[in-house]
């Protein structure tokens, strides 16, 4: 049986496949290790990443044997280019998950005061009253099922799903940066979790405003209503031994629909209004289901915001302008090629010119390798390219369907200018 795709799905469906790098050659990552150096001004994001998660491994109550398996799994997966692909890009967001899970090793006489009437006190001051509070006075099944729908199902499938739309019809190296602001911004909220534990509305409906303390277990909130209607525990399970209780302020649930419309309406603008009704009725949710303030989706959205933005500013002309359409699909050449990289922060080199831009057209040589080899001439550069890639050192620099566009090309031929 044949599956047959519409021409607007199926060409940049087949032109992000091809972006793919198919090589397990781990000599192909090595050489890209020490093409591409360190410089702390652009990679002291990884040196963040790597202390997080020397602290998290250090804490984290497991068999020795466990965490070195975690370490020889991931280093592994990085040396090998056709996993280094997804898991470079995916560093943060994997920090982010380690440090979640450890976070319930940290010994208790370490971890701070737990605040309990911080966060209902500023929402009555800030708002005139407790929004969580009378949103949560009135429930019937159908708004249990209906909250529970964006903050139990959507929440954890959304991420993947943006992450491939922005693969697929995005202009190349989107998922980057996506996975960057998505995965710092989690990592963020949860040290700002750690750091300021606060308790959400079910412990002030559970237990009043008396001090808690790390023995306390979590609670589904509203949800518990959930697994009474499917007669289940799974939400009961999952909350009660929750790593981090206390962790209500920023809320992460709105972090994430708020990065996910945040992308989403910079590449996507056309269905702006569904996401951002997403936005509202997850927020609403939370509220509801007794899981937060309202003042913590406003910190969880100003915190995505800040991130966004950070990484906005970062983005080349062709992301944070995607305007131009994305590249059709070419076949490949040969299955021995090292496709353009611009999903992973290791892309390959490219000549730069003197005017400081690369030949691809971006600024400053970003989506290729920069080259810190002192003395070392374009010509070196392509023989040795070519003795480690296969090919003529001495070919004509033509364009193959590999190669960056040119500014305002995205692969198509282009036109001459006519004055």
């Amino acid at each position: 049986m044949r599956l047959y795709l519409p021409s607007a799905i199926r060409d940049p469906l087949l032109g992000a496949i091809s972006r793919l790098e198919i090589s397990f050659d781990v000599q192909v990552s090595l050489k890209r290790v020490r093409r591409y150096g360190w410089k702390w001004s652009r990679d002291w994001e990884y040196a963040v990443d790597l202390a997080l998660a020397l602290l998290s491994l250090t804490v984290m109550a497991q068999p020795v044997f466990f965490k070195l398996f975690l370490i020889v799994a991931y280093t592994t997966a990085l040396l090998i280019p056709f996993t280094s692909q997804f898991f470079l890009p995916a560093t943060p967001i994997f920090s982010w998950l380690l440090l979640f899970y450890s976070s319930q090793f940290i010994p208790k006489s370490y971890r701070p005061h737990i605040w309990v009437s911080v966060l209902p006190t500023l929402e009555s001051i800030l708002y005139g009253a407790n929004i969580s509070d009378l949103l949560t006075r009135w429930t019937n099944p159908a708004l249990d099922f209906l909250a529970w729908i964006p903050y139990g199902v959507i929440h954890f499938v959304a991420p993947f799903v943006v992450a491939a739309l922005l693969w697929v019809f995005s202009p190349p190296g989107a998922v980057k940066f996506w996975a960057a602001a998505f995965g710092y911004m989690n990592l963020a909220g949860v040290i700002i979790q750690i750091v300021f534990p606060c308790a959400p509305p079910w412990y002030e409906l559970r237990e009043g405003l008396v001090p808690a303390n790390y023995n306390m277990r979590g609670s589904p909130g509203g949800l518990a209503r959930i697994d009474a209607l499917f007669g289940g525990h799974g939400y009961e399970t999952t909350f009660s031994g929750a790593p981090v209780p206390f962790g209500a302020f920023p809320s992460l649930h709105a972090g994430c629909s708020t990065m996910e419309a945040l992308f989403l309406s910079h590449f996507f603008p056309k269905w702006r209004p569904f996401y951002w009704l997403y936005v509202f009725v997850l927020y609403w949710s939370t509220m509801y289901l007794t899981h937060h303030y309202l003042i913590d989706l406003v910190a969880g959205g100003s915190l995505t915001c800040a991130f966004f933005y950070y990484y906005l500013s970062k983005m080349p002309d062709e992301l944070r302008h995607p305007t131009t359409p994305v590249a059709p699909y070419r076949a490949r050449a040969s299955s021995s090629a090292i496709p353009l990289d611009e999903e992973s922060g290791l892309p390959r080199t490219f000549t730069h010119t003197a005017a400081g831009k690369a030949s691809n057209g971006h600024a400053n040589g970003y989506g290729g390798w920069e080259s810190d080899d002192a003395g070392a001439s374009e010509e070196d550069d392509l023989a040795e390219e070519a003795r480690l890639f296969g090919g003529e050192a001495g070919a004509a620099p033509g364009r193959d369907s590999f190669d960056v566009p040119l500014k305002g090309d995205m692969g198509a031929a282009r036109t001459p200018r006519r004055d």
